[in-house]
């Protein structure tokens, strides 16, 4: 599963079933950027979540970013 690095970060676009998919989905990556304190955007609508990740404080994409697009995938893309 690819990232596009885009203007500084990492964004995917996750096309799910329905609106409560996705918000599961949402709320499961808002836990795994909680357990490692790294905070992504996300936007949702319908049935689509975007996420983009970068490091706030460094101004680019760092190995933080890296571990949770790792993490997100990993534990949670690939259970569905």
């Amino acid at each position: 599963m690819t990232w596009m690095n885009s203007q500084n970060s990492l964004q995917k676009e996750f096309v799910l079933k329905n609106f409560t998919s996705a918000l599961q989905f949402v709320n499961k990556v808002g836990s795994l950027a909680q357990k490692i304190n790294h905070h992504s955007e996300i936007w949702f609508t319908w049935n689509k979540v975007k996420i983009t990740l970068t490091t706030h404080d460094q101004g680019c994409i760092t190995n933080k970013d890296w571990k949770l697009a790792k993490m997100i995938v990993d534990e949670i893309v690939c259970k569905y």
